[in-house]
């Protein structure tokens, strides 16, 4: 039987995963616009921020990519109708992600200072960033966790309940924000940045526990630790690893990015933070169709189907383009409201308005690179994906960014520098797969 690509079932996936993949931009999004509009130093809270939302996006990411490498197997082994070949897996997996996170933990806490003065961070921002992230890195293996069950979830065609995981993180997140951040009269004082933290951990930890119940009540995958290893568990590891060098260098990117931003000053890293955000808020809106390709790829290798591969490839490239340009569209309409959202500081605003039009331009080409990205990820083709990465952060992306802020271009030099870097990403990965898939579909 074959695997449905229509539209409609794209869309059943795509947008669940859509919606639950922006749950964790939402929490620095929403931390980002309540802190930005307290009473107390609001531009170098809002700086923080941005500051420690981009380091733990760094880790996020690079142990987040289970999620990738989970669904991969999975979805393969659903499209050969073996899932019970890889049941304990996901345990598997969720056990030694979870305990990478706890080691991190323990290696970072006690130099948070050092870590945020590598961000060019100093006076009041460093003290803020280093209250903030002591607080909110407790909920990194929450979160891990979370993402890791999305996988399995996601390799098992299922992309609804994590949907509602993420809605109810954060909505959860925004109640506990202006609760915490600005406070009751009379009942809770405001606690300000670290308001913003306590509600991020409390809502990862509610996610966490969400995942684990829907896992176990509406799923055949076990979440008890068995031993011993799967068999898949070598390929798993490898894929990690490849993706964890992939993502080491899409963090180079945003290291430079950030650092460079810091040092222009508090107003350009409070201008960069809510660019960078709606950029990854856009990007995460985008990843709804990546998502979908991620899933629907990996079963249509497990089962062999090449020539609806070409298909779904072709459809999703349509629908990602045309996301990209209503993503932006609505972008520009709102283009002013937008950044008051954030901070009422004139000279923030300036600075943020004069690239924001950047991060609308990126977005068609943004839905080609993470689309291809989903797919090459269900294709489980990570070695490819590494090594695209590493040319396009070393070799186009930072000498485009050291050109231009040579040239004084300050936040213009950050996003021309991420433009070339989205399309070097991007073309590649279409060019490689059609490469190896069309000789295939063809001998169908």
């Amino acid at each position: 039987m074959s695997t449905n690509i229509s539209l409609k079932h794209i869309n059943k996936l795509a947008i669940p995963a859509l919606i639950s993949g922006i749950s964790e931009p939402i929490l620095s999004l929403t931390d980002a616009a309540i802190v930005g509009n307290i009473d107390v130093n609001a531009t170098e809270s809002l700086a923080a921020v941005g500051i420690v939302t981009t380091f733990l996006s760094m880790l996020i990411w690079v142990l987040g990519q289970t999620r990738s490498a989970i669904s991969s197997i999975v979805s393969q082994y659903v499209g050969a109708n073996k899932l019970d070949k890889i049941k304990n897996l996901p345990a598997q997996a969720i056990f030694i992600i979870t305990s990478l996170s706890i080691l991190i933990i323990i290696g970072t806490y006690p130099f948070a200072r050092s870590i945020f003065k590598l961000y060019n961070a100093s006076n009041l921002i460093l003290e803020y960033c280093i209250e903030y992230y002591r607080i909110r890195v407790f909920g990194f293996p929450f979160t891990l966790f979370t993402i890791a069950v999305f996988g399995a979830f996601r390799g098992l065609q299922n992309t609804y309940y994590p949907m509602i995981i993420a809605i109810i993180g954060a909505l959860l997140n925004i109640v506990l924000d202006v609760i915490l951040v600005y406070g009751i009269d009379g009942f809770i004082a405001p606690m300000n940045i670290k308001g913003a933290a306590y509600a991020s951990v409390i809502a990862q930890l509610v996610m966490a526990i969400l995942s684990a119940y829907y896992l176990l009540k509406k799923t055949v995958i076990p979440l008890k630790l068995s031993f011993p290893f799967n068999k898949e568990i070598n390929r798993f590891i490898l894929m990690i690893f490849n993706l964890f060098i992939r993502t080491i260098a899409l963090n180079v990117t945003l290291y430079f990015a950030s650092a460079f931003a810091t040092s222009y000053g508090a107003k350009y890293i409070a201008a960069y933070t809510i660019a960078i955000n709606l950029w990854f808020l856009g990007a995460f809106i985008i990843d709804g169709y990546a998502s979908a390709g991620n899933i629907l790829s990996g079963k249509l290798l497990g089962g062999k189907e090449y020539k609806l591969l070409i298909s779904l490839s072709n459809k999703l490239i349509k629908y990602g383009v045309v996301l990209g340009i209503i993503t932006a569209t609505i972008g520009a309409v709102f283009y002013f409201p937008i950044g008051n959202i954030f901070t009422n500081d004139p000279e923030v605003l300036k600075a943020f308005y004069s690239i924001f039009y950047i991060v609308l331009l990126m977005q068609p080409l943004c839905a080609l690179a993470f689309i291809f990205d989903g797919i090459f990820k269900g294709l489980g083709k990570m070695k490819y994906l590494r090594n695209l990465l590493l040319f396009s952060t070393f070799l186009v992306f930072i000498p485009i960014l050291f050109g231009f802020d040579y040239l004084d271009y300050k936040l213009h030099a950050i996003f021309i520098a991420l433009t070339f870097w989205i399309i070097a990403r991007g073309i590649p990965l279409i060019i490689k797969f059609r490469q190896l898939f069309l000789p295939l579909a063809e001998k169908l």
